[in-house]
């Protein structure tokens, strides 16, 4: 006979989960296409329709419904790496007007980039030779910031903020170690303490959920023919989401600097490959390292005695 404690216990986890998914867009999306239908044809239908069945029928409703919004949210969740690369400005081929917009946006980043670097430039000169105002220390800092989430060359530019932000941290480690962030990654995250695996894994996953509220939000939209009122709610989510990727984006960006600058000494030594001994020579081993990871030995190699 099965315990009453056994019974409460999985009841409370099944009341946890139905809680959370309660409490998911996708539970957001769903109620307020049922609002918006209810504006359009009015409640009355629904009592209708709803009123003449048994309880066991509205209990199977509920279920159902319930049902859709888990369904719904999983399939939702399925898309966050496609969404990501969408927004990051990563389009296909047949989206041709908006490849046309990115070469447009490519321009302006091009020209942005290269007044950030000009202007810190004339910063930097006029403090060598006068001490720095707080204006010039506040402006100095800005453009600073901002030239940190653009990638260091015109041609690695995206277009969209999003995507400059996560390229500019890709570009990082092989800006300053010469080591490829997209082809070591694979090889430094079986390296890394639990610590540094959990901080990136509850960044990413803040990435993933402002990914998917922003699709929810686009979503939404949908329910404009039925209410008005969709249309700015879900433009208005969508830009909220948009605000927060950006956000999770560069937290995300700093965590992978700070994992390169600390554990990289380790991708060496369990490849058994000599530590660099200065930062030139690093950027030319880092490059070597990156070859050896994506095509294998191409020249030869004197490992470390195990």
């Amino acid at each position: 006979m099965v315990s009453s404690t056994f019974i409460e216990g999985v009841g409370g986890k099944l009341a946890e989960r139905w809680v959370a998914t309660l409490l998911t867009p996708a539970f957001c999306f769903w109620v307020g296409g049922l609002l918006a239908w209810g504006q359009r044809f009015g409640w009355s239908s629904l009592n209708k329709a709803l009123g003449p069945l048994s309880e066991p029928w509205q209990i199977a409703v509920l279920i159902i419904s319930l049902l859709t919004v888990a369904a719904s949210a999983f399939a939702i969740q399925r898309f966050d790496l496609a969404i990501l690369r969408l927004l990051e400005g990563y389009w296909p081929h047949w989206l041709l007007p908006l490849r046309r917009f990115r070469y447009r946006r490519l321009q302006h980043y091009e020209k942005q980039l290269s007044q950030v670097k000009e202007r810190l430039q004339v910063l930097m000169l006029q403090q060598t030779n006068h001490p720095a105002t707080l204006d010039a220390m506040e402006e100095q800092a800005r453009l600073d910031y901002q030239r940190r989430w653009l990638p260091p060359q015109p041609q690695y530019l995206m277009p969209t903020r999003l995507g400059n932000s996560l390229r500019a941290a890709e570009l990082r480690p092989q800006s300053k170690y010469g080591l490829d962030a997209v082809v070591c990654w694979p090889h430094l995250w079986l390296l890394l303490p639990d610590q540094a695996r959990n901080e990136l894994q509850e960044a990413r996953a803040n990435l993933n959920t402002a990914a998917r509220i922003w699709l929810w939000g686009v979503l939404f939209i949908l329910w404009t023919p039925l209410a008005l009122w969709a249309l700015p709610a879900g433009l208005g989510v969508a830009w909220f989401a948009y605000r927060w990727l950006l956000s999770a984006a560069r937290s995300y960006g700093d965590l992978l600097d700070a994992v390169f600058d600390l554990y990289r000494n380790e991708l060496y030594k369990a490849l058994r490959w000599p530590s660099p001994a200065s930062s030139d020579e690093e950027k030319i081993m880092g490059a070597r390292l990156s070859e050896y990871l994506w095509r294998g030995p191409v020249r030869p190699i004197s490992y470390l005695k195990p």
